[in-house]
């Protein structure tokens, strides 16, 4: 049932899937996702190779890459606009059809703590929670009620692919994305600069204090933050770091096993994942969803809203 895992995403093994998630037909394409910021396009510096790039991540080599002019939804995909999707829809997850989805043990109650044996194999604080999903992210006894404007989690690249299908849609290219989140600011690590800090103030939601046992909450935040807790970058997007990791439409490699993933997420800590700069990747199967996973929309200038 479980794979093995980085200490940021945890994976099903997909030899245990039966089937990708159904395609949807007869939904009416609608805008009900964030909306989309008009982004210009043009010569940008991608990837990194300086000291704090993770070796084999792939972030380099450093290159030049042309875009087009696109447009990139201002938040993450909240669960908000999820739950309108599903109510149009009907449309079941594959943490749904599953029965279950990994949650940070942190944020499992105790009680539903100890009767869980197993663990991601090769990051034990995933939990693989029986019933949690994208409206139960800890399981059966939690809901969504107070976040509504918080960013769906437990969401596979399937379920982003069939979420934006219906919003007429699509999920970024990593290229698009990296471009999006520099905001229009060459060399820098961060959507703001080169400080993770400024001026003492927090500008995305990570880990702070000693992973995976301890975490201080010092910028507000013990698991997800509403869409727009922090300021915007210079091209109005909220949350480009941090907060949910984003599903990028490109493979991570070219064995085509995984998807990419980007922005790091509130699990993120410098002692071991420093995967929430702009240019930072990872990596997870089109099937697998953890509580710490989410997607943003993404258009071509032709279908812009």
């Amino acid at each position: 049932m479980l794979a093995e895992a980085s200490c940021c995403t945890p994976t099903r093994n997909t030899k245990h899937v039966k089937s990708a998630a159904p395609a949807l037909s007869g939904c009416s394409p609608k805008r009900a996702a964030a909306p989309l910021r008009r982004l210009p396009g043009g010569r940008f510096i991608m990837g990194s190779v300086d000291e704090y790039t993770n070796p084999f991540d792939g972030e380099g080599p450093v290159r030049e890459v042309v875009l087009r002019p696109f447009a990139m939804g201002s938040t993450a995909v909240t669960n908000e606009s999820f739950k309108r999707f599903v109510d149009d829809t009907g449309y079941v997850t594959d943490a749904e059809r599953e029965g279950w989805s990994f949650v940070f043990h942190l944020l499992v109650p105790p009680d539903l703590r100890r009767t869980i044996s197993k663990a991601a194999a090769a990051a034990p604080w995933w939990l693989p929670v029986p019933g949690s999903c994208w409206h139960r992210p800890e399981g059966p006894h939690s809901d969504i009620a107070s976040r509504g404007d918080h960013p769906v989690v437990h969401v596979s690249w399937n379920d982003a692919q069939a979420f934006c299908a219906w919003a007429d849609a699509r999920l970024p290219t990593e290229a698009e994305w990296e471009f999006a989140a520099r905001g229009g600011m060459e060399d820098a690590r961060y959507p703001w600069g080169n400080e993770l800090m400024l001026d003492g103030k927090h500008h995305c939601n990570i880990w702070q204090g000693r992973f995976p046992t301890e975490n201080t909450a010092d910028d507000g935040w013990l698991s997800t933050a509403p869409v727009k807790t922090y300021e915007p970058n210079g091209f109005g997007l909220y949350n480009m770091v941090g907060n949910v990791w984003e599903w990028c439409d490109d493979w991570f490699d070219d064995s085509q096993q995984t998807k990419a993933i980007r922005g790091g997420s509130y699990l993120c800590h410098a002692s071991y994942c420093n995967r929430y700069r702009v240019s930072a990747r990872s990596q997870s199967t089109t099937n697998s969803s953890a509580g710490n996973i989410g997607f943003r929309c993404a258009a071509s200038s032709q279908s812009e809203p």
